[in-house]
């Protein structure tokens, strides 16, 4: 770890978490508050959660860490959802956090609501912002119509890397990323992780499309979790909302901001 890392709890700290062959860019907050971690979409960075930081205030311990290849963390040899699934406890292990309510989006929603299922002691709570559908989308025709959309987007992305825009990964990597992600959508994947959360989650849904996405597939997605706040009373839609997936965190930190005082509050009382 670099910088300051025994910094202590009440002091703000940003530094390079080592794990595995890579190294996380990592933003503490500090503060005696409930801490929140902040898990990204599968390309983006940890500055996108700014607007819901500056929504919730200083009343909380914000960790932000941008994914591996990501923002300014390293390049590694495994972009695997396992490996994303871990880094969330390399990160609170270095920052010395042992519980932590998770807030993810997208990509991040997933990766949250696995962690939340794993670690019913350590998760508070968990805030998944329009991700973690459980949705059987992906099948060969969907997984041919990925891999041909980055490989046409090969050129620009190396242009795009200085400016941040872009992981630090190949097309062909980006691809097999999402199309993971597809894999561990489907229903018998998904249904059974969100079955076995025993602690307060709360849903922040978009409207209308996302990237690559097509006509209302999205909103068919959004529609599996019907069944799932229907089998699992610890889950429950906090907010259907006007914004895009990808406008999301930018127009409504506010709804995302009292989704997670909500959960604060019910997971302080189930612990």
């Amino acid at each position: 770890m670099t910088e300051n890392s025994t910094s202590p709890a009440g002091s703000k700290w940003t530094g390079m978490v080592p794990v595995d062959d890579t190294a996380l860019a990592v933003t503490d907050t500090g503060g005696p508050g409930t801490s929140v971690v902040y898990l990204n979409g599968q390309f983006a960075t940890q500055g996108y959660w700014r607007r819901v930081v500056a929504e919730l205030g200083t009343g909380w311990r914000h960790i932000t860490y941008d994914e591996r290849a990501r923002g300014k963390s390293k390049r590694s040899a495994d972009y695997s959802f396992e490996a994303a699934v871990r880094d969330v406890d390399a990160v609170l292990a270095a920052r010395g956090v042992d519980r932590a309510l998770v807030v993810g989006w997208s990509y991040g929603a997933f990766v949250g609501a696995h962690w939340a299922s794993r670690n019913p002691d350590r998760a508070l709570g968990a805030v998944l912002v329009d991700g973690a559908f459980p949705y059987d989308w992906l099948d060969e025709a969907m997984e041919q119509r990925i891999r041909r959309l980055f490989r046409r987007l090969g050129w620009v992305l190396p242009l795009l890397r200085p400016t941040g825009l872009t992981p630090r990964m190949t097309a062909e990597q980006q691809a097999d990323s999402n199309i993971e992600i597809g894999v561990i959508s489907r229903e018998r994947e998904l249904g059974p992780v969100l079955d076995g959360i025993n602690v307060p989650v709360r849903y922040v849904v978009a409207s209308g499309t996302s990237f690559g996405s097509r006509g209302d597939e999205q909103e068919r997605m959004r529609a599996g979790l019907d069944a799932v706040t229907a089998r699992n009373a610890n889950i429950r839609i906090g907010a259907k909302v006007a914004s895009s997936h990808g406008a999301i965190l930018k127009k409504e930190s506010p709804a995302i901001a009292e989704a997670v005082r909500e959960v604060a509050a019910l997971g302080r009382g189930k612990h």
